[in-house]
Protein backbone atom coordinates (compact mmCIF):
# COMPACT_ATOMS: atom_id res chain seq x y z
CA UNK A 1 0.00 0.00 0.00
CA UNK A 2 1.46 3.54 -0.88
CA UNK A 3 0.85 5.05 2.17
CA UNK A 4 3.07 2.49 4.12
CA UNK A 5 5.48 2.70 1.35
CA UNK A 6 5.85 6.21 1.49
CA UNK A 7 5.85 6.69 5.39
CA UNK A 8 9.12 4.23 5.74
CA UNK A 9 10.62 4.90 2.29
CA UNK A 10 11.18 8.99 2.59
CA UNK A 11 13.43 9.76 -0.46
CA UNK A 12 10.28 7.89 -2.47
CA UNK A 13 7.68 10.26 -0.58
CA UNK A 14 9.66 13.32 -0.94
CA UNK A 15 10.22 12.15 -5.21
CA UNK A 16 6.31 12.52 -5.64
CA UNK A 17 5.49 15.04 -3.00
CA UNK A 18 5.17 17.70 -5.50
CA UNK A 19 2.90 16.20 -7.76
CA UNK A 20 0.14 15.27 -5.32
CA UNK A 21 -1.80 17.88 -6.94
CA UNK A 22 -1.66 16.38 -10.56
CA UNK A 23 -2.07 12.91 -8.88
CA UNK A 24 -5.07 14.02 -7.43
CA UNK A 25 -6.53 15.88 -10.27
CA UNK A 26 -5.62 12.75 -12.33
CA UNK A 27 -7.04 10.26 -9.90
CA UNK A 28 -10.86 12.35 -10.21
CA UNK A 29 -10.73 12.46 -13.48
CA UNK A 30 -10.48 8.47 -14.24
CA UNK A 31 -12.55 7.74 -11.42
CA UNK A 32 -15.40 10.35 -12.80
CA UNK A 33 -14.54 8.87 -16.34
CA UNK A 34 -15.76 5.07 -14.87
CA UNK A 35 -18.99 7.08 -13.74
CA UNK A 36 -21.81 7.74 -15.94
CA UNK A 37 -23.71 10.76 -14.76
CA UNK A 38 -26.67 10.02 -16.64
CA UNK A 39 -26.45 6.83 -14.26
CA UNK A 40 -26.52 8.45 -11.40
CA UNK A 41 -29.33 11.18 -12.52
CA UNK A 42 -31.02 7.47 -12.70
CA UNK A 43 -30.18 6.56 -9.95
CA UNK A 44 -31.90 9.28 -7.72
CA UNK A 45 -35.04 6.75 -6.95
CA UNK A 46 -34.68 8.13 -3.75
CA UNK A 47 -33.72 11.77 -3.69
CA UNK A 48 -35.34 12.68 -0.01
CA UNK A 49 -32.61 9.98 1.08
CA UNK A 50 -30.09 11.43 -1.25
CA UNK A 51 -30.48 14.92 0.08
CA UNK A 52 -30.73 14.37 3.58
CA UNK A 53 -27.40 12.57 3.57
CA UNK A 54 -25.81 15.42 1.27
CA UNK A 55 -27.13 18.16 3.61
CA UNK A 56 -25.52 15.50 6.80
CA UNK A 57 -22.57 15.47 5.36
CA UNK A 58 -21.72 18.98 4.56
CA UNK A 59 -23.05 21.49 6.30
CA UNK A 60 -24.51 19.34 9.83
CA UNK A 61 -21.46 17.00 10.45
CA UNK A 62 -19.41 20.06 10.25
CA UNK A 63 -21.12 22.04 13.20
CA UNK A 64 -21.54 18.93 14.99
CA UNK A 65 -18.31 18.14 14.89
CA UNK A 66 -17.14 21.99 15.49
CA UNK A 67 -18.98 21.74 18.61
CA UNK A 68 -17.86 18.02 19.85
CA UNK A 69 -13.81 19.54 19.03
CA UNK A 70 -14.39 22.98 21.31
CA UNK A 71 -16.33 20.79 24.30
CA UNK A 72 -13.21 18.54 24.19
CA UNK A 73 -10.63 21.34 23.95
CA UNK A 74 -9.33 20.71 20.71
CA UNK A 75 -9.43 24.56 20.01
CA UNK A 76 -5.82 23.96 18.24
CA UNK A 77 -4.37 22.57 14.87
CA UNK A 78 -5.41 19.26 15.61
CA UNK A 79 -9.39 20.45 16.35
CA UNK A 80 -9.20 22.42 13.03
CA UNK A 81 -8.15 19.88 11.12
CA UNK A 82 -10.83 17.35 12.40
CA UNK A 83 -13.36 19.93 11.26
CA UNK A 84 -12.22 20.57 8.27
CA UNK A 85 -12.14 16.61 7.56
CA UNK A 86 -15.85 16.98 8.20
CA UNK A 87 -16.10 19.48 5.70
CA UNK A 88 -15.20 17.23 3.08
CA UNK A 89 -16.79 15.15 0.43
CA UNK A 90 -17.61 11.32 0.81
CA UNK A 91 -14.30 9.46 -1.01
CA UNK A 92 -14.85 8.77 -4.09
CA UNK A 93 -13.06 4.69 -3.00
CA UNK A 94 -16.77 4.78 -1.04
CA UNK A 95 -18.94 2.90 -3.70
CA UNK A 96 -16.16 0.11 -3.79
CA UNK A 97 -15.75 0.10 -0.04
CA UNK A 98 -19.47 -0.38 0.45
CA UNK A 99 -19.87 -3.05 -2.29
CA UNK A 100 -16.85 -4.61 -0.56
CA UNK A 101 -18.37 -5.24 3.17
CA UNK A 102 -21.93 -6.11 1.64
CA UNK A 103 -23.73 -2.51 1.69
CA UNK A 104 -25.45 -0.11 -0.35
CA UNK A 105 -23.03 0.73 -3.41
CA UNK A 106 -26.09 2.22 -5.27
CA UNK A 107 -26.46 5.17 -2.71
CA UNK A 108 -22.79 5.65 -1.70
CA UNK A 109 -22.03 6.07 -5.93
CA UNK A 110 -24.38 8.89 -5.65
CA UNK A 111 -23.79 10.56 -2.45
CA UNK A 112 -19.94 10.62 -3.14
CA UNK A 113 -20.51 11.87 -6.57
CA UNK A 114 -23.10 14.65 -5.29
CA UNK A 115 -21.03 15.71 -2.19
CA UNK A 116 -17.80 16.02 -4.37
CA UNK A 117 -19.53 18.21 -7.06
CA UNK A 118 -20.72 20.66 -4.29
CA UNK A 119 -17.84 20.47 -1.63
CA UNK A 120 -16.23 23.41 -3.23
CA UNK A 121 -19.44 25.42 -2.58
CA UNK A 122 -19.70 24.40 0.96
CA UNK A 123 -16.16 23.54 2.57
CA UNK A 124 -14.86 26.74 2.46
CA UNK A 125 -17.64 28.81 4.05
CA UNK A 126 -17.87 26.54 7.14
CA UNK A 127 -14.03 26.02 7.44
CA UNK A 128 -13.23 29.74 6.94
CA UNK A 129 -15.83 31.79 7.44
CA UNK A 130 -18.24 30.39 10.13
CA UNK A 131 -15.82 28.91 12.21
CA UNK A 132 -13.11 31.17 11.28
CA UNK A 133 -10.06 28.71 10.48
CA UNK A 134 -6.72 30.16 9.34
CA UNK A 135 -5.61 27.97 6.53
CA UNK A 136 -3.34 30.71 5.03
CA UNK A 137 -5.89 31.06 1.90
CA UNK A 138 -9.15 33.66 1.38
CA UNK A 139 -12.48 32.17 1.18
CA UNK A 140 -13.08 33.15 -2.43
CA UNK A 141 -9.40 31.44 -3.18
CA UNK A 142 -10.35 28.38 -1.68
CA UNK A 143 -13.39 28.31 -3.47
CA UNK A 144 -11.62 28.47 -6.56
CA UNK A 145 -8.80 25.72 -5.65
CA UNK A 146 -11.38 23.39 -5.17
CA UNK A 147 -14.05 24.17 -7.94
CA UNK A 148 -10.87 23.67 -10.34
CA UNK A 149 -9.49 20.31 -9.22
CA UNK A 150 -13.25 18.88 -9.28
CA UNK A 151 -14.33 20.83 -12.10
CA UNK A 152 -11.63 20.47 -14.61
CA UNK A 153 -11.91 16.65 -14.14
CA UNK A 154 -15.41 16.34 -14.31
CA UNK A 155 -14.98 18.76 -18.07
CA UNK A 156 -11.99 16.32 -19.14
CA UNK A 157 -13.81 13.07 -18.07
CA UNK A 158 -17.18 14.30 -20.30
CA UNK A 159 -15.49 15.32 -22.83
CA UNK A 160 -13.78 12.27 -23.19
CA UNK A 161 -17.21 10.54 -22.72
CA UNK A 162 -18.71 12.26 -25.79
CA UNK A 163 -16.00 11.69 -27.86
CA UNK A 164 -15.58 7.70 -26.96
CA UNK A 165 -17.94 5.19 -28.17
CA UNK A 166 -19.76 3.47 -24.69
CA UNK A 167 -17.91 -0.14 -26.24
CA UNK A 168 -14.48 1.38 -26.08
CA UNK A 169 -14.84 2.65 -22.54
CA UNK A 170 -16.14 -0.55 -21.58
CA UNK A 171 -13.37 -2.68 -23.33
CA UNK A 172 -11.21 -0.03 -21.70
CA UNK A 173 -12.43 -0.25 -18.10
CA UNK A 174 -10.14 -2.26 -16.37
CA UNK A 175 -6.99 -0.36 -17.67
CA UNK A 176 -8.90 3.15 -16.36
CA UNK A 177 -9.31 0.77 -12.75
CA UNK A 178 -5.47 -0.16 -13.45
CA UNK A 179 -4.56 3.62 -13.46
CA UNK A 180 -6.70 4.54 -10.55
CA UNK A 181 -4.81 2.02 -8.57
CA UNK A 182 -1.44 2.92 -9.89
CA UNK A 183 -2.78 6.89 -9.12
CA UNK A 184 -3.51 5.96 -5.67
CA UNK A 185 -0.05 3.93 -4.83
CA UNK A 186 1.50 7.21 -6.28
CA UNK A 187 -0.66 9.53 -4.03
CA UNK A 188 0.41 7.18 -0.76
CA UNK A 189 3.89 7.87 -1.60
CA UNK A 190 3.28 11.83 -1.62
CA UNK A 191 1.05 12.47 1.14
CA UNK A 192 3.54 10.33 3.54
CA UNK A 193 6.59 13.32 3.11
CA UNK A 194 8.06 14.43 6.13
CA UNK A 195 6.08 12.09 8.11
CA UNK A 196 8.55 9.81 9.72
CA UNK A 197 10.76 12.39 10.34
CA UNK A 198 7.49 13.95 12.36
CA UNK A 199 7.12 10.35 13.97
CA UNK A 200 10.86 10.10 15.24
CA UNK A 201 10.88 13.66 16.33
CA UNK A 202 7.49 13.81 18.27
CA UNK A 203 6.16 10.42 18.27
CA UNK A 204 3.18 11.72 21.10
CA UNK A 205 2.33 13.98 18.37
CA UNK A 206 2.08 11.91 15.62
CA UNK A 207 0.41 8.86 17.40
CA UNK A 208 -2.00 10.71 19.12
CA UNK A 209 -3.36 12.10 15.51
CA UNK A 210 -2.91 8.80 14.71
CA UNK A 211 -5.48 8.43 17.32
CA UNK A 212 -7.67 11.11 16.73
CA UNK A 213 -7.92 10.28 12.70
CA UNK A 214 -9.46 6.85 13.66
CA UNK A 215 -12.11 7.90 16.66
CA UNK A 216 -12.85 10.59 14.14
CA UNK A 217 -13.53 8.25 11.15
CA UNK A 218 -15.47 5.96 13.76
CA UNK A 219 -17.43 8.94 15.32
CA UNK A 220 -18.61 10.65 12.65
CA UNK A 221 -19.60 6.78 11.02
CA UNK A 222 -21.64 5.87 14.15
CA UNK A 223 -23.45 9.24 14.51
CA UNK A 224 -24.47 9.58 11.17
CA UNK A 225 -25.92 5.65 11.06
CA UNK A 226 -27.56 6.36 14.41
CA UNK A 227 -29.21 9.28 12.95
CA UNK A 228 -30.31 7.37 9.41
CA UNK A 229 -31.45 4.11 11.46
CA UNK A 230 -35.11 5.24 10.60
CA UNK A 231 -34.33 4.53 6.91
CA UNK A 232 -32.94 1.49 7.55
CA UNK A 233 -29.92 -0.58 8.98
CA UNK A 234 -28.45 -1.29 5.40
CA UNK A 235 -28.18 2.42 4.31
CA UNK A 236 -27.78 3.62 7.53
CA UNK A 237 -24.67 1.94 7.52
CA UNK A 238 -24.15 2.85 4.24
CA UNK A 239 -23.82 6.11 5.14
CA UNK A 240 -21.82 6.13 8.26
CA UNK A 241 -19.33 4.54 6.19
CA UNK A 242 -19.56 7.98 4.16
CA UNK A 243 -19.25 10.19 6.68
CA UNK A 244 -16.47 8.58 8.01
CA UNK A 245 -14.37 8.37 4.93
CA UNK A 246 -13.62 11.46 3.79
CA UNK A 247 -11.70 12.77 0.33
CA UNK A 248 -8.58 14.77 2.08
CA UNK A 249 -7.02 14.33 -1.27
CA UNK A 250 -8.78 17.44 -2.03
CA UNK A 251 -7.49 19.12 0.50
CA UNK A 252 -3.73 18.09 0.04
CA UNK A 253 -4.00 19.14 -3.29
CA UNK A 254 -4.99 22.88 -2.71
CA UNK A 255 -4.23 23.95 0.32
CA UNK A 256 -1.08 26.14 0.25
CA UNK A 257 2.54 25.28 1.48
CA UNK A 258 1.74 28.27 4.53
CA UNK A 259 -1.06 26.28 5.70
CA UNK A 260 -0.33 24.98 9.37
CA UNK A 261 2.01 22.29 8.69
CA UNK A 262 0.25 20.00 11.64
CA UNK A 263 -3.34 20.28 9.77
CA UNK A 264 -1.58 18.81 6.94
CA UNK A 265 0.08 16.27 8.80
CA UNK A 266 -3.27 15.35 9.87
CA UNK A 267 -4.82 14.80 6.97
CA UNK A 268 -2.00 12.50 5.59
CA UNK A 269 -2.66 10.56 8.57
CA UNK A 270 -6.51 10.31 7.78
CA UNK A 271 -5.94 7.84 5.03
CA UNK A 272 -4.53 5.03 7.47
CA UNK A 273 -8.19 4.93 9.10
CA UNK A 274 -9.63 5.80 5.15
CA UNK A 275 -7.93 2.38 3.87
CA UNK A 276 -8.05 0.44 6.81
CA UNK A 277 -11.71 0.80 8.19
CA UNK A 278 -13.29 -1.39 5.48
CA UNK A 279 -11.22 -4.24 6.74
CA UNK A 280 -11.39 -3.20 10.56
CA UNK A 281 -14.97 -2.74 10.02
CA UNK A 282 -15.84 -5.74 8.24
CA UNK A 283 -16.79 -8.25 10.43
CA UNK A 284 -19.24 -5.82 12.06
CA UNK A 285 -21.19 -4.87 9.48
CA UNK A 286 -21.46 -8.59 8.60
CA UNK A 287 -23.31 -8.89 11.99
CA UNK A 288 -24.84 -5.49 11.93
CA UNK A 289 -26.28 -5.84 8.07
CA UNK A 290 -29.88 -7.02 7.55
CA UNK A 291 -29.91 -10.66 5.81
Amino acid sequence: MGIFAGLFIPPLAAMFRDVVTITVAGLMTLVLLRVDLAQVVGYLRRPVLVGALTVWLLLIMPVLTYGVAMAAGLDGPLGAALVISATGCAATSSPAFARMVGLDGEISLVVAVVTTLLVPFTAPPLALGLMGIDLAISLGGLMARLALVVGLPLLISIVIRRLTAESTLRRLGPAVDGGVVWLVVLYGFGVMDGMLARLLAEPAWVLGGLALAFAGNVGMNVATALAFLPAGRRLALAGGLLAGNRNMALYLAVLPAATDERILLYFALCQFPLFLSPFLLRPIYARLRPG
